[in-house]
């Protein structure tokens, strides 16, 4: 496990990339608020948008995921401990007032990063109304 990449990873470089190119400017690995040793891959401080990227194995992608068979019960349970954070860390952030959105590594970086800027614009769109009123 140790030489699994765990950011950093070759479909959020590209996200990051189509992000910053668009004029979007974020945080990388920003802490969740409220919650030790947890991080938002991509975060939109200001929006309060959260950007998670995960990987098909280790979050249990239904598409993809697989299912050692060395090891098979202590794999379970890890990856099942995996989804149970995910699970924990999206309801935390959404009771913040954050937006979380959460991809699989294996969706296209192109499509991912216009989901983004619109949830982002959305954000931002609100914020500003609710100064107005």
């Amino acid at each position: 496990m140790s030489r699994q990449v765990s950011k950093d990873t070759a479909c959020e470089l590209a996200v990051r990339r189509l992000l910053h190119a668009a004029g979007l400017r974020y945080r990388v690995e920003y802490p969740v608020p409220g919650m030790a040793r947890r991080r938002i891959d991509v975060a939109f401080t200001g929006a309060k948008v959260a950007v998670l990227i995960d990987g098909c194995f280790w979050h249990g992608c239904p598409e993809h995921a697989t299912q050692p068979k060395a090891n098979a019960e202590w794999w379970r349970k890890k990856l099942d401990r995996n989804m149970t954070r995910d699970r924990e860390t999206t309801e935390h952030l959404i009771a913040e007032g954050w937006t979380v959105l959460r991809f699989w590594e294996h969706e296209a970086p192109g499509e991912v990063a216009v989901r983004v800027a619109a949830a982002v614009e959305r954000r931002r769109l609100e914020g500003r109304r609710g100064r107005k009123e």
